[in-house]
Parts: C-alpha cells; structure tokens; sequence
C-alpha cells in the first residue's frame, strides 16, 4: 500500500468531494485526512486528501481524468513520501530559518534545503545549522532590485527548488518575482504585521500592553506539503 497527497483547486460547486471521495472509494483508497476550503471572494474550491492506496496509481489517476474533465479541475499529486526541495530567504533575523532548519534535520519536516539567499552577509546571521546549505548574498537596494531578484530566479532554476520560503525576508517581492513564484512560494511573518503596521510591529504591541505573541504563515497559493493552498493564514501563538 503506498501513500500520497492529492491537492486541487477548481470553481466551487456541489458534488467535488463526493466525486473525489467516491473515485478513491472505487479505486481502493483510503483517505486519512481530508480538507477544503472555499474562497468566496473568487469562487475558487480547494482541497487537500491525504489517502492509501491498494491497487494500481495508473487506474486511480485515469478515473480521476474523467472528474477533473467534469469539474474543470487542477490537480496536483505526489507520493507522501517525497522530499520536497525548498529555498529559504531570509534577513537578518534567521530565528524563522533555524527552525526550520532544526525541524529539517531531526525529520519533522520531509524536505531539502537546497539554499539560503539572504540580502545580507552570512555573518549577519548567528546560527551554525546551515552546514554544507550553499549561502547565497545578494544585496539590494532600490536601484538594483530588478537584478537582484533575477539572480533569485536563476538560484531558483538551478536547484530546482519547488517551494521558496520567505523567512523573515524582510524585503517587498516585486509583481515579476510574485508571478514567477505563483504557486511556490509561502510567507513567515510576525502576527503583529496586519494590527500594527510600519517598522518594529513588535515594539508597538509591547507598548500597548499586547501579552500573547505568534507567528501567521501567509500562504502565495502553496505550503510545504502541496503546491496549492487550502486556506489563507495559519496562526500559532508562542
């Protein structure tokens, strides 16, 4: 029995999830987790399954065909077990970077770190995970934006990279580089971003007496697992 994750996005009508649920029924699956999201704004639908599966990926996939004919679906399917390869961006502050760095190497998260670009030195960051990760410093100013985030793209081709992590990457993604990375590519930032707005959020909330901190993990339509989003923002309070 192998295992495999099954994102998928298309207009929100009735009877996807049945369609869907009802393809691996027939084919011998088995789901183990299941989600989906619906955009009101677009009218988009979104799902991720997670499921088992007996018999031949060949016959579930050409069932699957004749659903994503009917509902104009966008699928995207990969064995649970695959390495996804992942480029981390990153400032200054590489507390974001280190954890998952941390979470990389004792395997809780099931991905390659196959570089780090950062708009400053590597002695500006003070963790010693990186280890044979190849650094990239490419520096940025106004005038130079186009060409540094050209040398992002070319990193990007290179180490075939699937998922750009925005870690603590203190700098505006241009409307090129964000269609480039559509589909690829997931934002961490402090919680405080949309409550506070301007330089040092963190600061701001200290002042106002704010007693609970967190992080929210703004989806560019992908996560670590899927190359499609089933939701917007995920929060975690610290």
């Amino acid at each position: 029995m192998a295992n495999y994750v099954l994102t998928l996005t298309c207009d929100d009508r009735p009877g996807i999830v049945a369609a869907v649920a009802s393809c691996l029924a027939k084919h011998g699956g088995n789901i183990v987790e299941a989600q989906q999201f619906d955009d009101h704004e677009t009218g988009k639908f979104f799902m991720r399954v997670a499921f088992a599966l007996e018999s031949a990926l060949d016959d579930f996939t050409a069932g699957l065909a004749e659903e994503k004919r009917r509902f104009g679906l966008t699928c995207f399917l990969r064995p649970t077990l695959q390495m996804r390869k992942v480029l981390i961006l990153v400032s200054k502050f590489d507390h974001c970077m280190g954890d998952l760095l941390y979470r990389m190497r004792i395997g809780e998260m099931n991905m390659e770190c196959v570089g780090i670009v950062s708009n400053h030195p590597k002695t500006s960051l003070n963790l010693t995970l990186q280890e044979n990760i190849p650094f990239h410093d490419f520096p940025i100013t106004k005038e130079t934006k186009p060409e540094q985030e050209a040398r992002i793209k070319t990193v990007v081709e290179e180490t075939g990279a699937e998922l750009v992590i925005l870690a603590r990457y203190m700098q505006i993604l241009s409307d090129d580089l964000t269609e480039f990375l559509s589909g690829r590519c997931i934002n961490i930032h402090h919680s405080f971003l949309p409550g506070f707005n301007g330089a040092k959020p963190y600061h701001q909330a200290h002042e106002r007496g704010v007693k609970m901190i967190g992080a929210t993990a703004h989806y560019v339509t992908a996560d670590l697992d899927d190359r499609r989003c089933v939701g917007r923002d995920r929060w975690s309070s610290t």
